[in-house]
């Protein structure tokens, strides 16, 4: 076993509380997948960034402020983050007729994992992604 250790590299963009500030996150997400050879999970990556970016603006951003979008890339798992000042803790809703938090249901079933952390002032609300293995050309 000859596994190197690769250090993380890292992304940041900061938006201001606008629409707009939605596509922008995902075409800067988009380019960071694609120098960093990860296209097989684009779609489930775009999608997650595009709600929990939605959410920072609905319910996190206070007005006048942004967000801070951070990807952070290991060779194994690319993890997403979204820094906001606002307070509250997102969560899933309990009944389907809940309104709001659905696309935190979205994160939840296409990243391997998600979470909250505290930040001051706010928090951080971020999701991670394995790295596909590789297929095998020969059998083993």
């Amino acid at each position: 076993m000859n596994e190197r250790l690769q250090l993380p590299v890292f992304r940041e963009k900061f938006l201001n509380r606008q629409r707009r500030s939605v596509p922008v996150a995902r075409a800067f997400a988009r380019e960071a997948l694609g120098d960093w050879g990860l296209a097989p999970r684009a779609d489930d990556v775009l999608l997650c960034v595009s709600e929990l970016a939605t959410n920072a603006l609905l319910h996190g951003v206070p007005p006048g402020r942004g967000f801070l979008v951070r990807l952070a890339y290991d060779g194994h798992v690319l993890r997403v983050e979204l820094h906001d000042s606002g307070d509250g803790e997102p969560h899933i809703p309990c009944e389907a007729r809940d309104e709001g938090g659905h696309g935190l249901l979205l994160v939840s079933a296409l990243a391997d994992k998600w979470g909250v952390g505290a930040r001051v002032p706010g928090k951080v609300v971020w999701c991670e992604f394995q790295r596909p293995a590789r297929p095998r050309l020969t059998p083993p």
